[in-house]
């Protein structure tokens, strides 16, 4: 049986990390690769999920650029003692500590993960360095470069990446979920106020520049009179009352009443299921997970135009161009018109989309496929 080694920056509550533990999942009981997770930061909230599996986790503690010395020397140490077949890594910071950290333990085949589309809109200077050292180095640090969308390859090709090391790997789902039963949507939509006769639109992710709820909330404003019966829930972390600048957005556009903030949760599906419609106002994004899992529930959804998303999607879905909310209000007010019956059959077209093209079977068999292609490379 042969060892694949996984790093990764953290193991908090981020679509690497969902698609990482999905992967792992997905894969237990494998008879020909055993997993093991190295975390440079912390266990966040996959790490004991993760370990319920049977899949080993080392957590390395780095923090910030002072950590770097003696975190790299961990990484090295264990590598050497874990001595890997393949070493998998997830997010730029760790493509490049994993990849330099196997160099210096036995040359292991390493390959990257890339998951972004975007840096310039709301990444850290810091990250920003980190993907040109990437750029840089892709010729011959890495054995392959797994990219989540296949525009996140072109982009990253554009700023100096070696595509010829390049492969594209999109996120898989789990297409036949457990069923989520309607009492428990009615006691989530009731205890937050959202009444039967009420259309409830929403969005989930983390309160970051990249997601751009600032849009969502000022599409929302333009919607507010033409339809009276609209709610708006907000899904994810930072997404509470507790956000002051969010509750600005939400106040300037007088519109308190019609919004449910509920924070960070751990029942995604469920709130999906408690929206009849889906909205993604990101700004940025490579594969967005969310938007699968959107599908995967059956809710119809409008998106806007970034990375791969409109290749997710399909003819499933509404698609507006980004950071515009006069756009992005339209296509929530095309769907608003229609009959729940009719929003109903868009959601059971994406959900038959997702379980064809995006099943995590098939990104199994290609991320094995990819095993076996570095692998081979290595001889």
């Amino acid at each position: 049986m042969r060892c694949v080694v996984h790093v990764i920056s953290g193991l908090g509550r981020g679509g690497a990390e969902r698609a990482l533990t999905r992967l792992l999942e997905a894969q237990r009981g494998s008879l020909d690769y055993a997993h093991v997770v190295i975390s440079l930061a912390d266990m966040g909230c996959y790490g004991e999920s993760i370990q319920r599996m049977g899949v080993p986790v080392h957590v390395l503690g780095m923090t910030g650029v002072l950590g770097l010395p003696t975190g790299l020397v961990s990484l090295v140490r264990l590598l050497r003692r874990l001595r890997p077949d393949l070493v998998q890594t997830w997010m730029y910071h760790a493509d490049l500590l994993g990849g330099f950290s196997a160099r210096f333990a036995g040359r292991p085949p390493v390959l990257w993960g890339i998951r972004s589309f975007d840096l310039k809109r709301g990444a850290k200077l810091r990250t920003r360095l980190v993907q040109k050292v990437c750029a840089w180095t892709s010729s011959w640090l890495p054995t392959l470069i797994l990219c989540v969308a296949e525009a996140s390859r072109r982009n990253h090709a554009a700023l100096g990446y070696d595509e010829r090391r390049m492969l594209v790997i999109p996120n898989g789902f789990d297409v036949m979920p457990p069923e989520i039963p309607a009492p428990d949507v009615d006691a989530l939509r009731a205890a937050h106020g959202l009444l039967p006769g009420h259309v409830v639109v929403g969005c989930v992710g983390r309160f970051h520049p990249a997601k751009d709820h600032r849009n969502f909330i000022d599409a929302a404003a333009l919607l507010g009179e033409r339809f009276p019966l609209t709610r708006f829930l907000m899904v994810g972390p930072g997404l509470d009352a507790g956000n002051a600048v969010l509750r600005g957005w939400i106040e300037a556009g007088r519109m308190s009443d019609r919004f449910v903030l509920l924070g960070e949760r751990t029942d995604i599906p469920l709130c999906l299921k408690a929206m009849e419609i889906f909205c993604s106002p990101s700004r940025t994004e490579a594969f967005p997970q969310v938007v699968g899992e959107a599908m995967v529930v059956g809710r119809p959804a409008v998106v806007t135009d970034v990375g791969d998303t409109a290749r997710v999607v399909g003819d499933t879905a509404v698609v507006v161009a980004r950071e515009d909310p006069q756009a992005l209000a339209a296509g929530l007010a095309s769907l608003l018109e229609t009959s729940p019956g009719q929003r109903e059959e868009l959601g059971r077209r994406a959900q038959a989309r997702v379980r064809r093209e995006f099943s995590i079977e098939k990104t199994v068999e290609l991320t094995i496929n990819a095993y076996e292609l570095a692998l081979g490379a290595g001889k």
